[in-house]
C-alpha cells in the first residue's frame, strides 16, 4: 500500500537510531553502574561549579584592583571586565584545537591557579618597580637634584600599568576554555553525544559564577586582596587535584601534572603566609611618606601615611583613599574651614546641621565649633567612621591616636547622630521625617566614579533644598576650577536647576590638592555673597578664617564663566558631571 510506506521508512529510520544510540549506551552502562555515572556527573558538575566561582572573583579580584593602581577607577573595573570576558569567546574557540580533552582541562587548571595565586603581586612588583625606577637610577649614577623621564622609563611604566588587563585577558582565555573541554570530558565518559550537555554545563558554570560573586560581595570583599586572591586559587588547585584523581587514566603525563599541583599548592602556602606583607610593602614604597595603616572596607582601600618634616614639630598625617589623597593634616584646616565657614556664617541659625560624606569627622568638627543642638551626618562607610571615632589597635600600638586629636573626637559628641548608609536613600528617610536643617555640608569625594554621580545630580539637590530652612545655606565641595572649570561650573548649574534661588561659588589654593572649589546656594532670600558681605566681623574665630579671605574667595578670573551657556546640568542619569570631571583631569594630566 504506497500510501503507507512513508510510515515504514520513518519507523526503520527510528529504529537505525535506537540502535545506534542504544548499543553504546548499553555497553556504558554495563561498564560503568549506574551509581558510577551519577558520580562522575556529581563530579564534574561540582568541580565546573567551583571553577566558575574562582574565575568570577578573579575577574572581580584584577578589576577592584586595577581600579586602585590606575586611579582611573570606572575605566579600570568596566575595562578589566571587557578584555577578560571578550578573551574567553577566544578560549573556547581554542579549546577546539586541544586534542585530549582530559589532559587539557588538567593543565589548564594548573595555569588557572599559578596565575590567579601570583598576579597581584606580580601587578605590585612591576608598578612599584617601574615607579621607583627614575629615583633608583638617579642613586645609581649619582645624579645630583636629576631625576630620569621619559623614553624607555615611560613605556616600562605604561607596560606595568597595561599589565592587569594583560592578566585578564590570559585568565579568561584560559577560564574560557573550561566549558567546552569540561563537556567533550563529559561524552567522552559517557561514550554517545549527550542531549542538553551544554545547558547542563552552562547551568552549573551560572550558579557557580553567581555564588562566587555573593562570597566576594560578603565575605572576600572585605579582605585584603592578596587573601582574598590564596583563597580562590585555592579552591581553583583543590578542584584541579580532584579531577586530576579521578581521571587519573585518561590523563597524559598524571605524574608531572601532581607534581605541578603540589608544587602550586607550597607557592600558594608560602603567599598565603608572606603575602599580605610583601604586598603592603610593595604599596607602602608607593607613597612619599611611611604607611602607618592600611585597610579594606565593603566600599574602599583605606590608607594613611605620616610624614616627619621637622622632627621638633608634629608628622603629617595624610588620608588615601582608593589612591586619592583625601585630607593631609598640614593643610586639611584650609580646606575645611573653607567648607564649613562660609556655610555657616551664612545661615541665620546653628541648631540643626546635616553634613553628607565627611567620615573622617574633621567637617564635624568645625561644625561643632558653632554651639549646634543636633548634627547629622550621612556616610556609607561605617569602617570608616569607626576607625574616626575610636582607637584603633595594631601590633599593640594606637595607629589612629593622632588622626582623633585632629578631629577632636567629634565622633564621640552626644549632639551627633550618624546614619550609615547610600546618602541618596537616607535623605529620603529625613524628608519622610519632616527633618529642617538650618546648614547642609555636603564633602563627598570627586565625582570620579559614575556611582557618585547621583550624589551631584539635580533630583539630588532638589531633595536637600526640601531639607533646608529657608533662611540657611547649602555648601558642596565642587572639584577644581582650575583642573576641571567644566566641572565646577556644571555643579553650579545644576544645584541652580534644582530650584535654589541663589548659587555661588568660591575657591582658594589648597596645596595638597592645588586650587579647589566649593559651591554654595541658598534657597530664600538674599544670596550667602550677600550675607556674608553684610557681616561687620566674623561670628567666630576658628584660627583660620578672615573676612577678607572669606569674601575675596567668590572672585574668580575673567571670562571664567564665558562658555557657561554650553555647560550643561547634570542629571542622574546623564553622568554629564563625571565626563567633564573625567576629561578636564585628563587634559591636564597630559592624556589629552
Amino acid at each position: 500500500m504506497p500510501q503507507n510506506e512513508p510510515t515504514i521508512v520513518k519507523q526503520d529510520e527510528v529504529n537505525i537510531r535506537r540502535a545506534v544510540i542504544h548499543r553504546p549506551l548499553r555497553w556504558f552502562v554495563r561498564r560503568y553502574p549506574v551509581k558510577k555515572l551519577f558520580i562522575h556527573d556529581v563530579t564534574l558538575i561540582g568541580i565546573m561549579m567551583v571553577l566558575a566561582g574562582c574565575g568570577m572573583i578573579y575577574e572581580f579580584l584584577l578589576s577592584h584592583y586595577a581600579a586602585r593602581v590606575l586611579g582611573a577607577t570606572e575605566v579600570a573595573i568596566f575595562g578589566v571586565f571587557t578584555v577578560m570576558i571578550a578573551s574567553m569567546g577566544l578560549g573556547a574557540f581554542a579549546a577546539g584545537r586541544l586534542k585530549c580533552a582530559f589532559t587539557s582541562f588538567a593543565w589548564l587548571e594548573l595555569l588557572i591557579g599559578i596565575i590567579g595565586a601570583t598576579a597581584i603581586l606580580f601587578i605590585a612588583g612591576m608598578i612599584t618597580f617601574t615607579t621607583m625606577l627614575p629615583s633608583l637610577i638617579a642613586t645609581t649614577y649619582g645624579l645630583s637634584g636629576i631625576v630620569p623621564n621619559g623614553g624607555i622609563i615611560v613605556y616600562l611604566q605604561i607596560a606595568a600599568k597595561s599589565l592587569p588587563y594583560v592578566v585578564a585577558f590570559i585568565l579568561g582565555v584560559l577560564i574560557g576554555a573550561e566549558i567546552p573541554l569540561i563537556a567533550r570530558v563529559r561524552e567522552q565518559l559517557y561514550g554517545m553525544h549527550l542531549q542538553n550537555n551544554t545547558g547542563t554545563i552552562y547551568g552549573a558554570d551560572y550558579i557557580g559564577a553567581g555564588i562566587g560573586a555573593t562570597i566576594f560581595v560578603i565575605w572576600l570583599l572585605t579582605m585584603d586582596i592578596t587573601s582574598a586572591a590564596i583563597i580562590a586559587a585555592s579552591a581553583n588547585v583543590a578542584a584541579g587535584l580532584l579531577f586530576l584523581y579521578h581521571y587519573k587514566q585518561h590523563i597524559k603525563y598524571s605524574g608531572l601534572l601532581l607534581f605541578g599541583h603540589l608544587f602550586v599548592s607550597v607557592i600558594i602556602i608560602i603567599i598565603a603566609l608572606n603575602g599580605t606583607q610583601w604586598e603592603a610593602s610593595l604599596e607602602d614604597m608607593l607613597y612619599k611618606d611611611k604607611v602607618v595603616h592600611s585597610m579594606h572596607t565593603r566600599y574602599q582601600h583605606v590608607v594613611i601615611t605620616e610624614r616627619i618634616m621637622d622632627p621638633r614639630q608634629a608628622p603629617v598625617y595624610s588620608l588615601h583613599i582608593n589612591g586619592h589623597t583625601q585630607f593631609s593634616s598640614f593643610d586639611e584646616q584650609i580646606y575645611h574651614s573653607m567648607l564649613v565657614y562660609p556655610a555657616m556664617a551664612a545661615s541665620a541659625r546653628h541648631d540643626s546641621v546635616l553634613i553628607i560624606g565627611g567620615g573622617d569627622g574633621l567637617a564635624l568638627r568645625d561644625v561643632l565649633k558653632w554651639s549646634p543642638q543636633r548634627v547629622v551626618l550621612l556616610d556609607l562607610d561605617q569602617s570608616l567612621v569607626d576607625f574616626f571615632t575610636r582607637p584603633y589597635k595594631k601590633d599593640g600600638r594606637v595607629v589612629n591616636d593622632a588622626l582623633l586629636t585632629l578631629n577632636n573626637k567629634s565622633f564621640s559628641d552626644d549632639r551627633v547622630e550618624v546614619r550609615i548608609g547610600d546618602a541618596f536613600l537616607s535623605v529620603d528617610e529625613l524628608l519622610a521625617a519632616e527633618a529642617i536643617f538650618d546648614t547642609i555640608i555636603i564633602d563627598l569625594p570627586d565625582p570620579n566614579h559614575p556611582d557618585l554621580n547621583k550624589l551631584y545630580s539635580s533630583r539630588f539637590y532638589a531633595k536637600l533644598k526640601h531639607l533646608l530652612a529657608g533662611d540657611g545655606a547649602l555648601v558642596t565641595q565642587s572639584t577644581s576650577p582650575y583642573h576641571a572649570p567644566e566641572a565646577f561650573i556644571s555643579v553650579g548649574k545644576t544645584i541652580k536647576h534644582a530650584g535654589f534661588l541663589s548659587v555661588d561659588q568660591y575657591h582658594a589654593n589648597v596645596p595638597s590638592f592645588g586650587e579647589w572649589g566649593w559651591t554654595i546656594a541658598t534657597r530664600a532670600g538674599g544670596s550667602a555673597k550677600q550675607r556674608l558681605e553684610r557681616l561687620a566681623k566674623l561670628p567666630l574665630d576658628d584660627g583660620w578664617m578672615t573676612r577678607d579671605v572669606m569674601l575675596g574667595a567668590f572672585a574668580l578670573y575673567k571670562d571664567f564663566y564665558q562658555n557657561i551657556e554650553n555647560i550643561k546640568i547634570n542629571r542622574i542619569n546623564s553622568n554629564v558631571l563625571y565626563e567633564y570631571h573625567r576629561l578636564g583631569w585628563a587634559r591636564e594630566n597630559g592624556v589629552l
